[in-house]
Formats: C-alpha cells, structure tokens, sequence
C-alpha cells in the first residue's frame, strides 16, 4: 500500500486548501482513510477520518474538535482518494498533515508522505 499526499502549502488566515491523498495497492474494506497532523512540539493527532463504508457507502465521518465545522473530509472510491478541504484557517492549524489509511480487518496501519500546511499572514 503506498499514499501520495499533495495540497499543502502557505495560506493567510482565514483561507483555504485542500489536501488530496491517493492510495494505490491492495486496499481492503473495511478501511478508515483520514489526516493526522503534527504541530511543531506537539504529538500527532487525528484531524478527520471517513469509513468505507456507512452513510449508504458514503463513508462515515469524525473530526476532532479543533476543526469541526471547517473541515469537510470527502473520498472519491473509484480513485482510492480522499480529500480534505479546509476552510476558515487558522494559525493553530499550521502543522505537517499526514495522510493515513487502516485496513481494520488486518489491524494495519499505513501512512503517507507529510505535506506542510502554513496559516500565517
């Protein structure tokens, strides 16, 4: 399994981006694909996930509180992507976002390439 994550970038507060991550190779349902991000000095935390499955196949979703309402996780299945799109950004959410799949069914974890993502005026 291998994820390509593209997107990040410089953003003014208030902006917005989106982040797209592809994944390619045997990726088995049930999955949860989502970002993780890490600010300087500060662990790892979830962002946003979507399930395989759920929501009539649309995937289910969660966010962490720090930005439910302004990020909107998405996947389009027949491309293996999902996608983040964040807006309203703000300085607290510059970090390096990781794009992460986990197939449930073999409890295994893969992570892609982190991609910089700077709030700053």
């Amino acid at each position: 399994v291998q994820l390509q994550a593209s997107g990040g970038g410089l953003v003014q507060p208030g902006g917005s981006l989106r982040l797209s991550c592809a994944a390619s190779g045997n990726i088995f349902s049930p999955n949860f694909m989502g970002w993780y991000r890490q600010a300087p000095g500060k662990e790892r935390e979830l962002a946003a996930r979507i399930s395989s499955s759920g929501i009539s196949s649309g995937g289910s979703t969660n966010y962490s509180d720090s930005v439910k309402g302004r990020f909107t996780i998405s996947k389009d299945n027949a491309k293996n992507t999902v996608y983040l799109q964040m807006n309203s950004l703000k300085p607290e959410d510059t970090a390096v976002y990781y794009c992460w799949l986990k197939l449930i069914l073999y409890n295994s974890e893969y992570w892609g390439q982190g991609t910089q993502v700077t709030v700053s005026s």
